[in-house]
């Protein structure tokens, strides 16, 4: 099973005067790097929270933000007095020193980080038991969507694959006419160098021989094909896919591409070595998006 690592999920649920609300996003990342957002009286559920992610998130970078509204008459915001009187002292000091009207000060100071907060107090068994399943329902959503995409991701790389082992068994009606065009590109150098009753065919037959077997694909077709149907195998596994593995796979499908390439020694057979090289460079584009 594919998942990829861009994804999207949101939930929302209400208890008395609060409501509290979910959102986490998902993106490339080599490595696992979660980032959190939430009311400073949730910063003891800091762990907890990425602990509960980590359970469907083994790569990415994934933002979560929780949000808390509380409805009612009362007093729900705080104001820290203490940071409020540092901020002023020290805007009001520079203000005189660059000679800058402070008429808008108050407001500036309002809007600095954390001097005005929500005054949500503690955080209850009872709250907490709501907020992780809010928690889990948005990341439910995630895993959906990381899943469809998956799916999708599935079906682009089943073609591409396909499209390689397609190419790779059109090689095989190239190879006497390879083998032809070097044995008659070798006798014409001969011909052109020495003359005809100083050329031993016995030995130039050996020679060609140890020659072709330089440039003899056989292998290359063989490990391509085994590799092919290695990721077409992994594909299809059941269980999560871990998508360095596939990577991997890739690197040794190029390797053979490469070297097919560089015995090809025929324009033909080079074209579809390039034809072979664009859907795997497609191929591994889309990879870096699998977990």
């Amino acid at each position: 099973m594919l998942l990829s690592m861009t994804g999207y999920g949101r939930a929302f649920k209400q208890a008395g005067e609060k409501e509290f609300s979910v959102e986490i996003k998902s993106l490339n990342s080599k490595e696992k790097d979660i980032r959190l957002k939430y009311p400073a009286n949730y910063k003891e559920k800091d762990i907890e929270i990425r602990n509960i992610i980590s359970e469907i998130a083994d790569r990415g970078k994934i933002d979560l933000l929780l949000s808390v509204k509380t409805n009612g008459a009362e007093d729900s915001m705080y104001l820290d007095r203490p940071l409020f009187k540092k901020y002023y002292k020290e805007l009001t000091s520079l203000c005189e020193e660059l000679d800058i009207e402070k008429q808008n000060l108050m407001q500036a100071i309002v809007r600095m980080p954390n001097v005005v907060t929500a005054n949500d107090g503690t955080v209850d068994d009872a709250e907490w038991t709501l907020v992780k399943a809010t928690i889990q329902e948005a990341l439910d959503a995630l895993s959906k969507y990381r899943s469809d995409e998956g799916a999708s991701l599935y079906s682009e790389f089943k073609k591409r694959t396909e499209i390689i082992l397609e190419l790779l068994g059109s090689v095989d009606g190239f190879e006497a006419e390879r083998i032809a065009r070097m044995r008659e590109k070798l006798l014409t150098l001969l011909d052109d160098n020495l003359p005809s009753d100083k050329i031993d065919k016995n030995r130039f037959e050996q020679e060609l021989i140890f020659y072709i077997e330089k440039f003899d694909i056989t292998e290359e077709k063989l490990r391509l094909k085994l590799n092919c149907n290695y990721f077409l195998d992994e594909l299809c596994n059941t269980e999560k896919v871990k998508g360095r593995k596939l990577n991997f796979i890739c690197q040794e499908i190029g390797r053979e591409i490469n070297t097919l390439g560089s015995k090809a020694n025929h324009h033909d057979l080079q074209k579809i070595v390039v034809q072979m090289k664009d859907e795997l460079e497609k191929i591994k584009e889309q990879l870096a998006n699998v977990v």
